[in-house]
């Protein structure tokens, strides 16, 4: 598996600059007027790892496959879009079908781009944003909760529904503190507010190693949100750029990391996920799982028949299979191990699963 994450901001924030940076394509228009973009875009991108390329080489792998990122361009969204205003119902109805939602705002002063508000305002433009996910929520529990729908649903879900439309309606507020059932039934609804969510603010070249008063005012006053900093602009420039030019421009400018490897990380981090491998001659491959998941469960991702006939999984650490070069010299060295269906796999397991025919 990988993950899918939906840009969504405002018009002319900078989305589908973004997109194409990160996805090294021209599908997204970007243009100077709102709603240039209503169908969302979709891009697929390798997660480059050393780790994998390592393995690769020392297993003389004949296919090197990452595992991969979906992003999706969703179109601006404006205030009035749960009820429909910028064709809004569309654009939010995408948002539904990703894991995590990058929420992207303008954090740069420009007379060349217009703003669908009057003054730069990241904060105000957030809010925007979440009211209007929020409130295609509570419009979604009313209409589950009709006379015409209640019908097929038990008490429990009739309680569930009607306990958070109402914290809904009174507080205005996201749906963080359910209980892990609830979650689960409301978490299939689709529910937007649902959505584990990272902020990045778009700046101009001239911030994007130390921020600016935007972006400072964005971390205060989301302390409990993940906030990065990306310049749109130079991540499209970086993409059109060969390896070492790439690496000596951010040296220039003072960019330790891409904006593709920034989301990334935090994107693995917000959605709790680990990465293992497989290697041999055939081919070296990364595999993408949530963390505390069973080696038994890891291996029904390579094929869905290898859980059920699990027999036991044989494990290095990737450091161990680079240091040593290879499962047999680790083996040797007394760094393999036989581990059974209890086993919890670990970021960076290089895993060879034994399992009945």
């Amino acid at each position: 598996m990988g993950f899918k994450c939906g840009i969504v901001g405002l018009p002319n924030v900078g989305k589908s600059t973004l997109f194409n940076a990160l996805t090294a394509s021209k599908n997204a228009e970007a243009a100077n007027f709102p709603f240039c973009t209503i169908d969302p875009n979709i891009g697929v991108v390798d997660v480059p790892d050393v780790r994998l390329d390592k393995l690769s080489q020392l297993s003389n792998s004949k296919k090197k496959i990452y595992t991969n990122i979906t992003f999706v361009d969703i179109a601006g969204l404006v205030k009035g879009a749960s009820k429909g205003e910028g064709l809004g119902n569309k654009f939010l109805s995408h948002i539904k079908e990703v894991d995590a939602i990058i929420h992207l705002v303008r954090c740069f002063d420009s007379e060349k781009i217009q703003h669908v508000n009057s003054t730069i305002d990241p904060i105000k433009d957030l809010e925007t944003i979440q009211t209007e996910i929020l409130l295609s929520d509570i419009d979604m529990l009313e209409k589950k909760l009709s006379k015409g729908k209640r019908k097929i649903l038990s008490d429990k879900e009739i309680n569930i529904l009607e306990k958070y439309l109402k914290f809904l309606n009174l507080e205005k507020k996201g749906l963080e503190n359910l209980d892990l059932s609830e979650k689960v039934y409301l978490n299939k609804l689709g529910l937007l507010s649902l959505k584990p969510k990272i902020i990045v603010c778009n700046v101009d070249e001239k911030s994007v190693s130390e921020g600016n008063n935007y972006t400072k005012i964005c971390r205060q006053k989301n302390l409990n949100e993940k906030v990065i900093i990306i310049c749109a602009d130079i991540e499209d420039q970086l993409m059109g750029l060969d390896k070492n030019e790439r690496e000596n421009f951010m040296k220039e400018i003072g960019l330790d990391k891409t904006g593709l490897n920034k989301l990334i990380r935090e994107g693995y981090d917000l959605l709790n996920l680990n990465t293992f491998f497989t290697s041999g001659p055939k081919e070296s491959r990364a595999w993408t799982v949530k963390k505390e998941t069973s080696a038994p469960k890891a291996a029904s991702v390579i094929h869905t028949d290898f859980e059920k006939n699990f027999i036991r999984a044989e494990v290095v650490t990737s450091n161990d299979f680079i240091k040593y070069g290879s499962l047999e010299k680790c083996k040797e060295n007394g760094k393999l191990r036989i581990e059974g269906k209890d086993y919890i796999v670990k970021d960076g397991d290089v895993l060879h699963f034994r399992v009945n025919p």
